[in-house]
This record gives structure tokens, sequence and C-alpha cells, in this order.
């Protein structure tokens, strides 16, 4: 694959786009291309339109829409995004998990398949477009991070538990309804299953069996097509037509013409929460891909022009009869595989995929649906990973509740709701480890040439009995002034003759006026007992911010020092001498009525810590 990043310098622009003059607009990677990445190119684009072919047929049906809607999605939106996006080969189109959302969010609105559920799931795309335009326009990439790879694990479980059992009755060839909850649907199975048809079930089975075989003996093959050719094959072997299986039926078109979307209130306000829900998953799905395939190539990768890139994929999608799309796992790793060298080749696997329908469409008529359904249940069950639920059961139980809590939403609330739960669980989490920072006695290790602070209690360190050393790790802010708050009185009363305090700020980033406020109480309660307060902290945006809060004015300029060595000197001359005198430890250098027969344990400087 040739490197052409140099180019990036040349030009002076982000690795997206370039322009001379003002006047003229095209992608950067276009003056990248040689005739060898225009054959790389080709090789990926072909190997990609292939991959799609049965996946586009998949998604749709998860999504409850015809098998043309996801060829659509397959040929429309990977052109837009690979135009506009900062990835050179990630390739965008239907996915598993967004096309689960798109059920999830139009079910109970509309029955599947019929026109009023195909109007809404194209104006839903162009919602979602317009909503990942604006995420965008306000440069809200980081926030996309706030959905954890533990909230994606459960969120993928409970999507594929959705997916699988709305995929048996199909499978089977069961006459049922198909509900709106997981019970609901397995109620109706379980209620309906004296119709299963036999002929069905082998269809599917043969599918799966297939399907199977290939991915165990021959995974380079093109597994997901053979499958359903086998599936066909044998519903055509047993006339399945005259057993009443259902086939897929001739595709009206292939070609994906504009057409504006039907657009009305009522479609706002009732798919606004499943629009926003689609669009943040899609941004995380796409900048996943993005930054894992940046970082591979060692290419620059712009999560805000990516968002961008997606949602006016989705918009102008909406006009051309696709559902939501975002950035495929499973297409762009095949892209990378195959050579791909620049978004060229998502573009061409667009054209070759509208030159394979123009072959094999009159074919997929001959599909039986209970073959479609056996690959879904199929892609279901590879959803689930096994391997990381074990991994963050094993050795995180905060990151396990946040998965076992989205995935429980998800199966018995909704998709979309599984989306927030996740994020909500997350941050009440990260606000609780928070809300508890680390407050450690410190003292001086002898045992160490250059004597490092480190923690008194774990290491059993001599302590100045008069002043405690006292680091801060974490947050001093409104969530956390109340732990604080009780551990600064615990130390004050475990230890009573250490009136004096030194609290060394050094792992404190900001501070907030209710973190503020703690420090200046807690100057005034040493104070009133006859000790003080003194800070270490050198940060200057930090020194700032107390100075604001006038924090500075009330411990006055000889309490606050830049380094621990600084604060020893001041602080060891304000001592009272009788104690120092009987003292044992005389751990500073400082210490005074040090003797020869009672020397100080050690030098100060260099101090550590």
């Amino acid at each position: 694959m040739t490197d052409q990043s140099h180019l990036l310098g040349r030009t002076g622009m982000e690795d997206g786009f370039w322009t001379r003059a003002g006047r003229t607009l095209c992608p950067v990677w276009l003056r990248a291309t040689t005739p060898s990445t225009v054959k790389s190119d080709v090789i990926a684009g072909l190997t990609s339109a292939t991959v799609v072919l049965p996946q586009a047929v998949a998604f749709a049906a998860i999504a409850g829409l015809p098998p043309q809607y996801g060829f659509y999605t397959a040929i429309v939106v990977p052109i837009i995004a690979g135009l506009w996006g900062s990835s050179w080969v990630m390739v965008s189109g239907p996915t598993l998990v967004i096309s689960a959302l798109v059920a999830s969010t139009l079910l109970p609105h509309a029955q599947p398949l019929s026109e009023e559920y195909i109007a809404q799931a194209i104006f839903l795309t162009f919602f979602v477009g317009m909503l990942q335009c604006l995420f965008g326009a306000l440069r809200l990439g980081r926030f996309v991070n706030f959905i954890s790879h533990s909230v994606m694990v459960g969120f993928t479980a409970a999507a594929a538990v959705l997916i699988a059992v709305s995929q048996i009755k199909d499978a089977f060839g069961i006459v049922a309804k198909r509900g709106h909850s997981v019970f609901e649907q397995v109620a109706n199975l379980v209620a309906g299953a004296g119709s299963a048809n036999l002929a069905a079930a082998g269809i599917a089975a043969a599918t799966l069996l297939t399907l199977i075989v290939i991915r165990i003996l021959a995974p380079k093959l093109p597994a997901f097509i053979i499958a359903l050719a086998v599936g066909a094959g044998v519903g055509i072997y047993m006339e399945a037509g005259s057993l009443g299986v259902r086939m897929v039926g001739v595709l009206p078109s292939i070609a994906p013409l504009p057409a504006l979307p039907t657009v009305s209130l009522e479609y706002f306000s009732r798919l606004s929460e499943g629009a926003f829900a689609i669009a943040l998953l899609g941004l995380v799905e796409a900048i996943s891909i993005g930054r894992a395939f940046g970082l591979k190539q060692n290419r620059p990768f712009d999560a805000n022009r990516e968002i961008v890139a997606q949602g006016v994929s989705n918009v102008v999608g909406g006009v051309f009869q696709c559902y939501p799309a975002s950035g495929s796992f499973t297409r762009s790793g095949v892209n990378y595989e195959a050579g791909a060298a620049t978004p060229l080749s998502a573009i061409l696997s667009s054209a070759f995929l509208v030159a394979i329908l123009l072959v094999v469409a009159p074919l997929f008529g001959q599909v039986p649906i209970p073959a479609v359904a056996a690959v879904i249940l199929y892609v279901a069950y590879r959803l689930v990973d096994i391997a990381a639920i074990r991994h963050i059961v094993s050795t995180s139980r905060s990151e396990a509740i946040i998965t076992g809590v989205t995935f429980v939403a998800g199966l018995f609330v909704n998709l979309e709701f599984a989306v927030y739960g996740g994020v909500i669980v997350s941050l009440l989490i990260f606000l609780s480890r928070s809300a508890k920072p680390t407050l450690s006695v410190s003292a001086p290790d002898g045992g160490k040439p250059h004597r490092p602070f480190r923690n008194a209690v774990v290491y059993e360190l001599a302590e100045c009995p008069q002043t405690a050393f006292v680091r801060l790790d974490g947050a001093l802010y409104f969530g956390s002034v109340d732990y604080l708050e009780r551990e600064l009185e615990r130390l004050a009363w475990e230890r009573p003759r250490q009136r004096k305090l030194v609290l060394i700020l050094r792992g404190v980033g900001d501070i907030d006026m209710p973190g503020a406020e703690l420090i200046i109480a807690e100057a005034r309660r040493r104070r009133a007992r006859g000790g003080d307060l003194y800070l270490v902290a050198r940060f200057r945006p930090l020194l700032k911010t107390l100075e604001r809060f006038h924090v500075l004015d009330v411990l006055g300029p000889d309490n606050v020092f830049e380094t621990k060595e600084e604060a020893i000197s001041r602080i060891t001359a304000t001592l009272d001498r009788e104690i120092c005198s009987t003292c044992p430890s005389r751990i500073f250098r400082e210490c005074p009525r040090a003797t020869p027969d009672q020397p100080a344990s050690g030098v100060v400087a260099p101090l550590q810590g």
C-alpha cells in the first residue's frame, strides 16, 4: 500500500481536503493516486462489493425493509462518506447495529415492509444525517468517547438477542406477530409453534450448516453468498414455494433514484429519541473504525470531519431512499486487508455492486426468506463478543455493571434507552470514583538515596510529630468536598499533635468554588486549634484559580510554596522547640537542635514524589 501522507505537508491543509487559490475543493487523496494505488483500489473495491451483497439483504431484513433499500444504502453512502471523510480505508454503508436500532425505532409506529414504515425509515435517515452534521458543526467529536467499550459490548449483545428472536419465526416459517418486547415476541413464537413449516426449517438448517462449514474449513471463500445459493438451491429442489415458503421476491429496482423524503412534524416528534441514538451510535462506530485504521496506516484522523462526512452521507442517503448507515467494521476490514490505498476503493465498491446487481438481481427473487433468516441468525451469534464479556466480568466489577445494565435495558426497555442507560451508569460510576480522591499522608523515605516522599502508612515511615504532609490525588470539586471534609476531620482526630497540615496539590488539575471554600474552612479550623494550613502547588493555572477564589488571601503568601523543600524550610522554623528536642525521628535536615550524638536522619534535597 503506497503511503502518500507526505503530500499533506505540501498542501498545507488537513488530510481530508485541499484548496488552491480559494477556488477549487477536492479530496487530497485524489492527488495521491497512482496507477499502482488505482489497481489496489480496484481489487479492494471488487472484494468489498461481493461482501456487501448478502449483507445488504440481511441487514435490510433486520431493519424491517425490503432488500433493495439495503442495496441503495450500500451504493450511495460509501461514495459520499468516501469523498468527505477523514479515513482512507473505511467503508460506510448498512450495519448490523444501526439496522437493529432502525427496527427498534420504527416498529412501534408502523408495520415492517409497509409504505408507511419505508417512508419513516427514509425520513429517519435524513433526520439522523442532520443531527450528525449539527454535532460536527459544534465540534462534538470528543463527546462520542462517553460511550465506553463496556456500553457497546452490552448493547451489541442485547441487539444480537433481539435480532435472533425476531428471525426465528422466519427461519421456521412460524406465523406469529412480531411483538414489541422480547417477552411478547417469545410468547408469540411459542403460541404459533404449531404453524412451523418443515420445509422452511430445512432450508434454514441447510443454509446455516453451509455457512458454518465454510467458515471453519474455507474462511476465505464468500461464505454468505455460497450459503444463500445453497439455500436457494434447496428451495428450488423442494419446490418450496408450493410448500408455503416465502421468497425474497423480485426487486423492483436496483438503482437508487432521487426522491425527497416525506417530512412532517409528527415524524419529528415520534422518531427524535431513536434518531438521536442512531446518530450517536453511528458516529461511535465510524470514529472507532477511522481511528483504528488511522493508527494502522500512520495517518492523522479528524473525528469532527468524519462526523460531518457521516452526516452528509446520511442526508444525501435520505434523498436517495437509503436507510441510516455508518462505518462498517466488516467491509472496512475487508477493504484494508484487500490492499485499499485510498477512498477510491469505497467509491469503486459501489460501482461494482451496481454491476453485480445487474447480473444477479433477477436471481434474488428465488432466495427463500428462511435462508436469509439463517444468515442473520449466524451474524447475530457472531455479534456477541463472549471473550470481551468474560474479560470485563473477570477484571472490573464496575465495567461489568455497566455492561449488564446496558444489556438488560436493551432487552427489557428498548435499544435506544440502552445506550442512554449505559452512558448514565458510566457517568455515575465515574462521578462516584472522582468523588473519593486519594488523600495520603507522606514522609521522606530515609532508606532511599534521594529520600523521596512516599506513603507513610503503607511504607511505615516516621512522620514529623507536629506537621502532617498530605498529598491529594484527584479532583477537588463540589462532588468530592463532603468526602474530603470527612477525611480531613479524620486526620485531625487521629493525629491531634500534628496541628500543622501541608496539603500537596501536585495531583490536582483544577479546583472549583466549593473546593476552594473547603481549603479556606480547613485553614480556619487548623488556626482555631493552634495550628496552620500550608499549600504546595506549582501549576500556574491552579494558583490563578486559588487566587481568584481568594484562597491565597486567607492563607497568606507565606503559606503557599512551589516545592516541598520550601515548605519544610519555612515550617521547621515555626515548630515547638521543646517537642523537637525530644523527637527521635528528625526526618528533615532542617529539624532544629540536631546534635552530633543525635544527628539528623539525612539530607532533604532533592525530594521526589
